[in-house]
């Protein structure tokens, strides 16, 4: 039994993670962190990680940025495994995670669904026979109308994955509406559409001579990130200091 002690547990993904946990016979959710201490389940919720008296295997962590240095504070000095899932770190906070990873097993990925992580594996290898072989790539990414950045940051990232693949051979391209030219063979482009609710959808194309390769991903609710976090810390539990990400989750 992987024992959790979920930061940010009062939060959307706090409380997804927590049904999850609660159906999955392996783990357990020992005690919760937030500033909101109202008790919505069957643990004890801490205002803060330093306050916390309860000791377990793994954090999970889906809080928010300024949070976060007081985690890896605790991490650190109590050498206890985290599945880092919060977003919008600085630089500074990016090195400092490299840091911890010295003194405790930290996980982050740019995305926590094993179905996009298998996705990349996939890409990585299907890169290195169409690429040589004259196939344009191209990324389309759907997400609802109140997203505010784009591309996603998952696009982003399957689009690094194939081109540290092909050691970074192609340039990115966002925009075909600023200049009148054809394709430049070493682009990727990646084009964001925004509207209603969609949750998030991501399709690689690779367009070759006569014939067309798609690889697509549909997430229907954000309970896919949940999943891949619970997985991820049954798997970093008991793991040795170091960074890991998903990819090491899915083999």
């Amino acid at each position: 039994m992987t024992r959790i002690i979920m930061h940010g547990c009062n939060g959307k993904m706090g409380q997804v993670i927590t049904e999850i946990a609660a159906e999955d016979t392996e783990v357990e959710i020992v005690a919760g962190v937030d500033l909101n201490q109202e008790q919505r389940n069957d643990y004890p919720v801490f205002r803060s990680i330093g306050e916390c008296t309860v000791q377990a295997d793994v954090i999970i962590d889906f809080s928010t940025a300024k949070a976060v240095d007081d985690l890896l504070d605790y991490c650190e000095r109590e050498h206890v495994p985290v599945v880092l899932c919060t977003t919008g770190l600085s630089e500074e906070q990016l090195a400092r995670v490299q840091e911890a990873g010295k003194s405790t097993a930290v996980l982050k990925s740019a995305n926590m669904s094993l179905g996009i992580n298998t996705l990349m594996k996939l890409l990585q290898e299907a890169v290195q026979v169409l690429a040589p072989a004259g196939f344009d790539i191209e990324i389309i990414e759907k997400h609802h109308n109140q997203k505010i950045d784009a591309p996603s940051g998952t696009a982003l990232a399957l689009a690094d994955v194939m081109n540290e693949t092909m050691q970074d051979a192609y340039e990115y391209k966002y925009d075909r509406s600023s200049e009148r030219k054809k394709r430049e063979k070493n682009e990727i482009g990646i084009q964001a559409l925004r509207g209603g609710t969609i949750v998030g959808e991501h399709e690689v194309i690779f367009a070759g001579k006569d014939e067309v390769i798609e690889f697509k991903h549909t997430a229907y609710s954000k309970a896919i990130f949940g999943k891949g976090a619970v997985e991820a810390a049954k798997f970093l539990s008991g793991k040795p200091a170091g960074m890991y990400d998903m990819h090491d989750v899915i083999g």
